[in-house]
């Protein structure tokens, strides 16, 4: 064990990275069900999206675990399974079977920049703000879909938005947990948001909004699922938006998780690159497709293994341990309403918010841009269409401006590919 993971080289011990692993099991099981909840949008199977979300985060965290001996969880991303269903699905006209063939495509890409100099190149050409901007986006994304899916925020002839059925029982349930959920993580109890979907699912059978059938602890049947596992379509290969979109998607994922990887190595104190974990989240993203989800991230909720004193890959080795016992626990997952996984999608979302600190106001080139991108995600619910615009329109102002040479000459590049994709899909 010392050997594998130098646990005392990292200055931790192994009854810390059992426990950091278990904490990190408890701040991230939710992901099983709100995961399988948004693939099901999409047509995915219920059970089928349940299996999927186990395998790929006990896959992804065993390789990033031993590949990389780094603390971090790859689990499938919140705002990136929101763009898999509701952008490239429903906005899109896609099937999930070509969907999954975009997350492997994504994850191909992913590979050969992680493993080349090309992340390099990235990281340094995309600007912080541009950078703090999709994330906050992503958030507010979030926000509006879990108001939606309780109900609470409905469509209105007039007004685009309107409020809803307040009294209704996922509303009522949704409510009470989020002010459940909000102050089980201000109080900062172990588990919060899994005690929280466990408290608000009671609610709602309590109430009637949703009803118990039998449950049991068993091996569930794979069948639907290998309806799932590996059915990726290539039916839409020459179509050049399946391309367009392929690679959109892969400028999130890649964006999104060198900045976590960054953030969570920061926390380490760590003075590695991040590049091992950059090269195991690219093949975990590969594999998402093959097991039938969205992709992979290196997961902000890793942040409490490390900070309960996890410090190598033993932790996330445990944690995707865990995972994978919970397959035995997916008739109980079942049965978990989305009025439980709406408040987590808005507390979530509004995390998320808070990086808008980072932006600084002071310079409309570098906040204009950014801040396009915020509103527009939302607004267009697209996450790349939000992204295209501001990566579009920052190199253009500064170039107007006479501050062309601020702007790295990569980030040129992507802009015309995101001008590109808008060309193709909107005019032609």
């Amino acid at each position: 064990m010392e050997r594998l993971f130098k646990l005392q080289q990292h200055g931790t011990t192994l009854a810390k990275e059992l426990s950091a692993g278990f904490i990190s099991y408890i701040t991230v099981v939710y992901i099983i069900i709100v995961n399988a909840t948004i693939l099901a949008a999409a047509g995915i199977p219920l059970e089928a999206g349940i299996i999927a979300t186990i395998l790929t985060s006990f896959f992804g965290c065993l390789i990033i675990g031993f590949w990389s001996n780094t603390p971090i969880l790859l689990i499938p991303g919140m705002g990136l399974n929101a763009m898999f269903t509701y952008t490239i699905v429903q906005s899109g006209g896609f099937t999930w079977q070509e969907a999954l063939a975009m997350v492997f495509v994504t994850g191909l890409i992913f590979v050969v920049i992680a493993f080349t100099p090309v992340a390099n190149v990235i990281t340094s050409s995309i600007p912080n703000s541009l950078k703090e901007a999709i994330t906050i986006g992503i958030g507010i994304l979030l926000i509006l879909i879990g108001f939606d899916n309780a109900g609470i925020i409905t469509d209105s002839e007039h007004t685009l938005l309107a409020i809803g059925n307040l009294s209704s029982p996922g509303a009522v349930t949704t409510i009470i947990g989020l002010i459940i959920t909000v102050i089980l993580f201000i109080k900062n109890v172990p588990g919060n948001l899994l005690l929280s979907i466990l408290i608000t699912s009671l609610l709602s059978i309590w109430i009637g909004g949703s009803k118990v059938e039998g449950i049991s602890l068993t091996m569930p049947s794979l069948q639907e699922y290998l309806g799932v596992f590996g059915q990726l379509s290539w039916a839409q290969a020459g179509n050049i938006v399946f391309w367009l979109t392929s690679i959109s998607l892969a400028m999130v994922v890649v964006f999104e998780n060198i900045g976590l990887i960054h953030g969570h190595n920061k926390m380490l104190k760590s003075t590695e690159d991040g590049k091992k974990s950059l090269q195991a989240t690219g093949i975990s993203v590969l594999a998402s497709g093959i097991f039938g989800t969205s992709p992979t991230v290196a997961s902000v909720e890793s942040a409490a293994g490390i900070t309960a004193g996890g410090r190598t890959g033993l932790t996330t080795i445990v944690t995707g341990i865990l995972f994978l016992a919970s397959i035995l626990f997916i008739p109980v997952i079942k049965i978990v309403p989305a009025s439980a996984v709406s408040p987590i999608l808005i507390l979530i979302g509004v995390l998320m918010l808070q990086n808008i600190v980072h932006i600084s106001m002071d310079d409309l080139t570098e906040s204009f841009p950014a801040l396009l991108i915020i509103v527009l995600i939302p607004l267009t619910y697209s996450i790349a269409d939000g992204m295209a615009i501001g990566f579009v329109l920052y190199p253009l102002l500064k170039l107007l401006l006479g501050k062309g040479k601020e702007v790295h000459p990569a980030l040129y590049f992507i802009a015309i590919l995101f001008f590109s994709n808008f060309v193709i899909q909107y005019v032609f």
